[in-house]
């Protein structure tokens, strides 16, 4: 076989030809993998691009597996079940009801947690799959029915919805709060500011009170943004809080606020989902579309638009 790469074919491409393979149907391996139609073809697609040969005769009736396929299929089930009798792998629960739903890990921290429950048993019951990923993942190759994510704005090859925006404001441990005091906007420039992933959100809250601001030296950044506000409640510097993600921080009293004046922050929170043709949402991920959105506040005509559009 003469691969276009030396590159590891995917988990997921070869559980989507397994699951062809023994169904005989790119639809039913979509149905049995809790994905879409189209998924699955796209995966075989990219297994044949890498073998450099085809594995499906495709029919009216079906597909059927080439020689070299049966081949191919005879090492994959071998393997698969050598990793099912010798791992302790975890296994994902799959149903009509289950939805693969990804975002960043603050979010997933800060905002889905404490809202999971409601999300899967209001009003009846469905089970969320969370990935947890800072990749911009293709949301049709990896069957994800949904995500969350932050950003400047929609993504191509997605249908997005805004879900909501932010208002932050200055917040740091009680004790530092105590010695920063209040008065002037410039009086946060004696103590180091805590970034995210840029300095987008501190340059809008100065901008905002008419002062231009640039990382220094002794300012910090942290990736992730519940490394942020872990880094303010233990007294390393001043961050933002972004609402709604901190608002049981704030309620705990690990945070407190040092400044109440707000800003806009450029980057806002998406709901996005694969594109394709319209009306081909699986009923449990649209019903978890219409629950994000409650939660969100946001209208519902504008998340209906959002799971009949052209995707």
């Amino acid at each position: 076989m003469d691969h276009s790469s030396d590159t590891m074919v995917p988990l997921e491409t070869l559980r989507a030809f397994d699951a062809a393979a023994r169904t005989g149907s790119f639809s039913a391996a979509a149905e049995k993998l809790n994905i879409t139609h189209g998924a699955v073809s796209r995966q075989i697609a990219k297994l044949e691009d890498w073998l450099g040969l085809k594995v499906f005769d495709r029919g009216a009736r079906g597909v059927s597996l080439t020689i070299e396929g049966n081949r191919l299929h005879l090492r994959t089930a071998e393997a698969f079940a050598l990793i099912s009798t010798h791992s302790d792998r975890w296994v994902e629960p799959r149903g009509t009801a289950v939805v693969r739903l990804t975002s960043i890990p603050s979010v997933s921290g800060l905002w889905l947690m404490p809202r999971m429950a409601a999300l899967e048993n209001n009003p009846s019951k469905l089970r969320i799959v969370l990935d947890v990923d800072i990749r911009q993942a293709d949301l049709a190759d990896e069957g994800i029915d949904l995500s969350i994510r932050c950003g400047r704005g929609g993504i191509p090859g997605r249908v997005s919805v805004q879900l909501f925006e932010e208002h932050v404001f200055p917040v740091a441990s009680p004790e530092l709060a105590r010695e920063i005091g209040r008065g002037d906007p410039a009086r946060l420039l004696k103590y180091p500011l805590i970034n995210d992933s840029d300095a987008s959100a501190w340059r809008a809250w100065f901008a905002a009170q008419g002062m231009d601001y640039r990382p220094r030296p002794q300012d910090r950044r942290f990736e992730d943004y519940n490394l942020v506000l872990d880094a303010a409640a233990y007294g390393l510097g001043i961050a933002l809080a972004r609402p709604p993600l901190t608002g049981h921080q704030l309620q705990s009293g690990r945070i407190t606020p040092v400044d109440e004046r707000t800003a806009l922050n450029p980057v806002s929170y998406w709901l996005d989902r694969p594109i394709g043709r319209p009306r081909t949402a699986r009923t449990a991920a649209a019903d978890l579309a219409r629950r994000i959105a409650g939660e969100a506040g946001l209208a519902p005509e504008k998340i209906e638009a959002f799971i009949e559009a052209e995707r």
